[in-house]
């Protein structure tokens, strides 16, 4: 019996050993990842503002930044991709009128009705008046999750087409629209969508958007506003993602020639082109 009960001891204390070892190595694990994160939200953040400096000294010349473009950087021994997202590309939640909105939805996969409905829903919340009588608008996408109509999968869906930082009217400027709100744009015409991408990458002007709703579009208009997100692809095939909004006007705020009012950082799992 003496034996046995060793033997169980021995059994027990190696369990508890290999189980303390998994941890550790867990943890060593984390810890290195975290330091790899932390590593590439500075490159990224660097090349962020190593762009931020270029489009302002273009501003300074009288050239303003009107669409979407991804801008090759290398620093610190590596290349990252920085986008420029100018926020009238994207659908104004605090401007956009009843029929833009249902349009999106739609393209979401919502029935016309129903579409409909939400979408005067959403402007009928934004327009609503507080205590002072300022009409209340949306403060970011997420507030979206309050509207009655909108769980988490719809706005998961419309979340990327949605900007609360442009008060912008109903209109979108799509030489600086993503692709996601570009079908939205062309009636959910991938092909439409597409060829405007391809002659935007390639610089050309005069591109035919014709191929759009015309009352939902303004073509080339000017903004101070601008999303920029750089991606650093991890050695695990993911990616660090660093994104700052900015007002690009002087600042005494911070004494930066522009102003950022929205800093994120995450993860993806993929490093999936823009």
């Amino acid at each position: 019996m003496a034996l046995i009960a060793v033997l169980w001891i021995v059994s027990a204390l190696s369990i508890m050993l290999m189980g303390l070892v998994h941890n550790l190595r867990g943890e060593a694990r984390l810890a290195g990842q975290s330091r790899q994160i932390a590593e590439a939200a500075g490159l990224g953040d660097a090349a962020i503002h190593i762009v931020l400096q270029a489009m302002m000294a273009r501003t300074l010349q009288g050239q303003r930044q009107q669409r979407l473009q991804v801008v090759p950087v290398v620093y610190g021994g590596r290349d990252i991709a920085v986008e420029i997202l100018p926020l009238n590309g994207l659908i104004s939640l605090n401007g956009a009128g009843a029929p833009l909105l249902a349009q999106m939805l739609t393209g979401a996969g919502m029935p016309q009705n129903a579409a409909q409905a939400l979408a005067q829903t959403i402007v009928d919340v934004r327009t609503s008046r507080d205590a002072q009588g300022a009409a209340r608008n949306f403060e970011a996408t997420e507030d979206l999750l309050q509207v009655p109509g909108v769980d988490y999968d719809l706005y998961a869906k419309i979340a990327p087409l949605l900007t609360a930082d442009e008060l912008g009217g109903d209109r979108v400027n799509p030489m600086a629209a993503p692709e996601p709100v570009l079908l939205v744009l062309s009636g959910g015409d991938a092909g439409k969508a597409a060829a405007i991408i391809t002659q935007r990458a390639s610089g050309a002007v005069g591109i035919d958007t014709t191929g759009l709703m015309g009352e939902f579009i303004e073509n080339n208009a000017a903004t101070q506003r601008f999303r920029l997100t750089a991606r650093i692809p991890l050695a695990d095939g993911g990616a660090a993602v660093v994104a700052r909004s900015v007002n690009l006007s002087p600042s005494v705020r911070d004494g930066m020639p522009w102003h950022t009012y929205r800093f994120e950082q995450r993860l993806r799992e993929d490093t999936a082109a823009y």
